[in-house]
């Protein structure tokens, strides 16, 4: 009997605001120059398809850059190729039935978005064995284990994000250029060897060989990694998708992420279903301390954020046609870590070492939040607008309020090693990974009563592990 029992479009009202914060890899590694070919495959599932990259401008606040990306491929063949160029429990207390995500009336839909739903997953990933891990948020019970790329600890598996929907994760592997996806559902698996069932992980311990897990739905290297560990991809979100009114649900959702090559970064973004890659954005002279993009996340109007480590932010255009970019530099006081994206638009970032700061879209200026300086790793925002930051040096756990932009309180743990990865899961529990083996479960309403949950092994994070950030970037009406 599977344990991953998950029914299928339960989680199709959310809208998902990812988390791609980041710390200094402690570590670095050379893994060579990296092949100019994108496969896409999991086992014996090949999903490889026809490559479209198109013409892009790389611009600034003042209007000047420059960039362009080139492509070539084929539909059908499995192959394709690209280049780029040129630029247990309860609800939270004090609310009744605690927080729930009611979307209203969904835009141009005469529908209403349900609020509910009938499952809830943290995605950790195993950095020192190539892994992910998948605990139910409600019993807190581990219930699989996947690998992500076969390379074991070589992968360094960091980044997740997970899809609006909740149906699947995608996790980055920064030692390898790799990102694969997983299915949170049976119903999404894919039945490869035609048994008739779901060969899959159904337990902490029960890891299959890569390849032969059928929920990892496809993987990826990506083509213009340089093939330096610091340049593997890292920061990373999805889009919601498209409204369909006579489903009353989202499709198509896409797959933002950032890795390094030798001329910059590229943003690059992927067919969430089958990991085609649809679109490269190249970046010359990314300013990141010589690492990829580190953390992404999303905003309203469903346009991706990336940031650079102690370097520039950027805003990927969507809205536009072509898609541009505008990169906006920090000032040096701002120490970007991690990162997250509030209600209003706003992008936020845990400096290391330096403070906790938010950049104003509309004044266009930085704000720093007085009281903050520290080691700060991790962040999110929860569904009351506070925002939750992980520290090291001292080691505790910062809320903020994220509308007066005043320090609320510093937390202390009642065991710390290395706070790193903070989420918010869809029924309003704060969830903050160490990555010395566990993670705490946060009632935000009741700090001290936080729970302890165990996950053996080496857990380096800065995402939004759960997909429960929808009051990130969404405040229904």
């Amino acid at each position: 009997m599977f344990a991953v029992n998950v029914r299928v479009g339960t989680w199709t009202s959310l809208l998902l605001a990812t988390l791609g914060v980041a710390c200094g890899d402690s570590s670095s590694d050379s893994r060579g120059s990296a092949t100019a070919g994108v496969t896409v495959s999991a086992g014996s599932i090949t999903a490889t398809g026809g490559l479209t990259v198109t013409a892009t401008a790389t611009v600034t606040d003042s209007g000047s850059g420059s960039g362009d990306a080139s492509a070539t491929g084929t539909t059908g063949g499995g192959s394709a190729s690209a280049s780029a160029s040129g630029s247990t429990s309860s609800q939270p207390t004090g609310g009744g039935s605690g927080p729930k995500f009611d979307l209203g009336t969904i835009p141009d839909a005469g529908c209403q978005a349900g609020g509910d739903v009938d499952s809830s997953y943290i995605w950790i990933p195993g950095t020192g064995d190539g892994t992910v891990n998948k605990i139910n948020t409600r019993t807190l019970v581990q219930e699989a284990t996947y690998l992500i790329g076969p390379e074991g600890g070589t992968e360094s598996a960091s980044r997740t994000a997970v899809s609006g929907d909740g149906r699947f994760v995608v996790v980055n592997s920064r030692g390898t250029g790799r990102s694969t996806a997983v299915a949170a559902s049976l119903a999404d698996c894919k039945d490869v060897n035609g048994d008739g069932m779901i060969t899959t992980s159904t337990s902490q311990g029960d890891i299959k060989p890569w390849g032969s897990d059928e929920c990892v739905v496809w993987t990826l290297t990506h083509g213009n990694w340089s093939g330096s560990y610091t340049h593997g991809p890292r920061g990373i979100t999805w889009t919601l998708g498209t409204w369909n009114a006579p489903t009353c649900s989202f499709v198509n959702p896409k797959v933002w992420l950032g890795y390094g090559t030798n001329a910059g970064a590229d943003f690059v973004r992927l067919d969430g279903a089958t990991g085609n890659v649809e679109e490269i954005l190249a970046l010359p002279g990314w300013d990141g301390s010589g690492y990829a993009p580190y953390g992404g996340a999303l905003d309203p109007q469903q346009r991706p954020w990336f940031t650079g480590l102690r370097g520039e932010l950027a805003r990927v255009n969507t809205d536009q046609n072509p898609i541009t970019v505008t990169r906006i530099p920090q000032p040096p006081e701002i120490q970007t870590y991690g990162m997250t994206v509030d209600p209003d638009g706003n992008p936020w970032m845990a400096g290391c070492s330096g403070p906790v700061s938010v950049y104003d879209i509309n004044l266009q200026t930085w704000v720093s939040v007085a009281g903050t300086s520290a080691c700060y790793r991790g962040m999110a925002i929860d569904h009351d607008f506070h925002a939750w930051v992980a520290s090291n040096g001292p080691c505790e756990l910062v809320e903020v309020d994220g509308k007066a932009r005043t320090l609320v309180a510093k937390h202390q743990l009642p065991q710390c090693s290395t706070a790193i990865g903070v989420s918010v899961d869809v029924d309003g529990f704060v969830w903050l990974v160490d990555q010395a083996g566990w993670a705490w479960k946060i009632d935000p309403k009741n700090v001290p009563a936080m729970q302890m949950v165990s996950v053996p092994g080496d857990h380096y994070v800065y995402s939004d592990m759960t997909g429960g950030q929808l009051k990130s970037v969404f405040v229904p009406g």
